[in-house]
């Protein structure tokens, strides 16, 4: 595993591009298992799990709320570019690690560069992107949220040390073994996976069609529950109208009904993968600190 540290910078925008390896966009959201590892406090700004999917220009935005918040900020050298950006790669060969072990390498790299310090939940914000294969980048705001600079060192030699250890723990190919390999870029390019595994990508399809399933709180339960409360509303109207309207509705609750047995049925035919899908956070109603910068705020001149 190589790990390279990029120019600080003071958009997040950037470093989120190329980590996803496209332009940030409103309309793609990314979920857990794009965004693989992120800093504590993030839990407080999620009321339920369908809050954390959020799009890659609000992962930015997040990011980039402490210098626009803080934005006389400075490291003890007077340098505002507060977003600090570091990439791994995998050896061509290594196998393609599940979600649980990408974020353990994010954890790892963040506590080795000081950006992430176990049991402080009001230090820099930092995500963990997963989406090329063989590769993970970790992008962080060196501004913490009282607007202090993090006490930071970016030392490229305790990161490699610490890659070291990572690859004897997770059975990975250091880059240092054999020597250097002139089809390495050329093997690496060839990697077309996903960045899970095939039996993970069916379970979270399985979780999928039992979500929509789900009789107590699944979407298509919401949707039945109104469409049988405007049938009784329709059937108590006088006239035969809207009794008519009424029996419709019903017959269309009964289809919706049927549609979520079967989606029940065919989630139970799928296999699960306890191993890889991690399990889902508890929604915290706690009031989150501080709020996003609004979506076109830029950072005002220093």
């Amino acid at each position: 595993m190589i790990i390279r540290i990029h120019p600080r910078g003071i958009d997040p925008n950037e470093a989120l591009a190329e980590a996803l390896g496209r332009p940030v966009s409103r309309q793609e959201g990314l979920t857990d298992h794009t965004v693989v590892a992120h800093w504590p406090g993030l839990d407080a700004y999620f009321l339920d799990d369908e809050d954390r999917i959020w799009a890659s220009a609000e992962w930015a935005q997040h990011l980039n709320h402490p210098s626009w918040q803080h934005h006389h900020a400075a490291s003890p050298r007077g340098d505002y570019r507060a977003i600090w950006h570091a990439s791994a790669r995998l050896h061509p060969d290594d196998r393609d690690l599940t979600r649980p072990e990408w974020s353990e390498i994010a954890h790892r790299i963040a506590r080795t560069a000081d950006v992430q310090r176990p049991g402080d939940e009001r230090g820099c914000r930092w995500i963990a992107v997963q989406a090329q294969p063989g590769r993970i980048d970790l992008i962080a705001n060196l501004i913490r949220a009282d607007g202090t600079w993090t006490a930071h060192r970016s030392n490229l030699s305790r990161l490699a040390a610490e890659s070291r250890r990572l690859e004897a723990e997770l059975g990975l190919i250091s880059p240092s073994v054999g020597g250097p390999d002139p089809h390495q870029g050329a093997r690496f390019a060839q990697r077309a996976r996903p960045p899970w595994a095939a039996p993970d990508a069916t379970a979270q399809l399985a979780e999928l069609l039992r979500q929509l399933a789900d009789e107590d709180a699944g979407p298509l339960s919401t949707v039945r529950g109104l469409v049988e409360h405007a049938a009784h509303r329709l059937d108590r109207l006088p006239g035969a109208h809207g009794r008519d309207r009424a029996h419709q509705l019903e017959l269309i609750a009964r289809r919706l009904h049927g549609i979520q047995q079967d989606l029940d049925s065919l989630a139970s035919t799928l296999p699960a993968n306890s191993q890889t899908t991690s399990p889902r956070p508890t929604a915290l109603s706690a009031m989150p600190v501080g709020q996003p910068a609004p979506p076109n705020a830029t950072r005002p001149a220093h």
